[in-house]
């Protein structure tokens, strides 16, 4: 036995995996031993194989990933197959695959490209033979990984959708296996019903506006997003003319020092806003009295005091002449419990005085 077999399992804790005939050729050719060997962890760029299913259409411009490749190196290890298990699960693509490779990337295509680029002898990987047991399967673990990135151009996470679809049969089945939300799918898929010269302009028009106009026949698309982006126009504007009065009013409330509304009646807590002497109340027998245990309210103010108050600064004073207003004012401000209270005063208030105009 082995001394791999003695331990069972790899130096970093993967299962030790079995040996296609194919390597045992080569073993027996070469002389090197292959059985028990542990995965490796890491693989010179030029082994592994670009993804003939990757659903990116094009890997774009890699000289940023290169450049922090080479700055801070790799931080997250691509995902790989071995070339003979890919081809197994999937053997109709052994001829797209790139000669002398041994493994093929399922997620990670960016980064092994980037690699290349940056000139590095070694990437790390993670070996994972068990993505797919048929073309289908395999289709999925690599469409999935790239769906979950937020950076998959927009046509192309469409596109990948689409084939996942013909996998789960269903929106709603494809949904569920991506942990997203029916309504999130049909949206994406959208964009495969525009037009050819709608979907040209995906990047430059807004992408939920496109998303939107998808659904609809395609001499309808182009008149749709006009009338939806001048909708949104309008409300834009109406949200930053609202922004620019609010900001013209404030200074001029703060130059004649009042308040914007009500509520600063009682925050600002000022003596002089007091009565001296709490206002006369009436009875139920309608004979005026003083005091007996009814709040002290700041008194009503005058046309005259409210010209003097503007002179001197004053903010405005309680609204007793707006019971709706001055009822959301103490609604708002007031304690539940001794709202509750005032509540039961006004009412037994309200009461005796229909009684007493029996």
């Amino acid at each position: 036995m082995s001394k791999a077999n003695q331990l069972g399992a790899g130096r970093f804790g993967g299962g030790v995996r079995p040996v296609s005939a194919r390597r045992q050729a080569v073993a027996a050719a070469t002389g090197v031993p292959t059985d028990g060997v542990a995965p490796p962890t890491e693989l010179p760029p030029h082994r592994i194989s670009l993804n003939p299913d990757n659903p990116r259409s094009s890997l774009g411009d890699l000289t940023d990933l290169a450049g922090s490749l080479q700055t801070h190196g790799q931080k997250q290890a691509i995902t790989v197959m071995n070339r003979d298990a890919y081809i197994k699960a999937n053997p109709e693509r052994e001829a797209d695959l790139e000669p002398d490779t041994t493994h093929v990337v399922i997620d990670g295509s960016s980064r092994l490209a980037a690699a290349r680029d940056a000139g590095l002898i070694a990437i790390k990987v993670m070996v994972s033979d068990d993505q797919g047991a048929n073309s289908e399967e395999l289709l999925e673990s690599a469409l999935v990984a790239n769906i979950h990135r937020q950076d998959l151009p927009e046509l192309d996470e469409a596109r990948a959708l689409q084939r996942l679809l013909a996998i789960h049969g269903s929106q709603t089945a494809l949904a569920k296996r991506l942990h997203r939300s029916q309504g999130w799918v049909s949206q994406r898929l959208a964009l495969l019903s525009l037009t050819p010269e709608l979907q040209a302009r995906i990047g430059e028009e807004p992408i939920d506006l496109l998303r939107a106009v998808g659904s609809k026949p395609p001499e309808q698309q182009e008149a749709a997003l006009s009338a939806l982006k001048q909708e949104r126009a309008r409300k834009e504007a109406e949200k930053q003319e609202r922004k620019r009065r609010k900001q013209t009013d404030a200074p001029a409330a703060q130059a004649t020092g009042k308040a914007e509304g009500y509520y600063g009646v009682i925050e600002d807590g000022s003596a002089d806003e007091l009565p001296s002497t709490p206002p006369k109340r009436r009875t139920a027998h309608g004979q005026a009295r003083t005091g007996e245990g009814a709040p002290s309210l700041p008194a009503q103010s005058t046309a005259d005091e409210a010209a003097a108050g503007g002179a001197d600064q004053q903010p405005k004073r309680f609204p007793y002449e707006d019971g709706v207003t001055a009822a959301l004012h103490l609604i708002h401000k007031m304690p539940p419990d001794e709202f509750d209270k005032m509540l039961d005063r006004l009412i037994k208030h309200r009461d005796s005085q229909a009684v007493s105009a029996r």
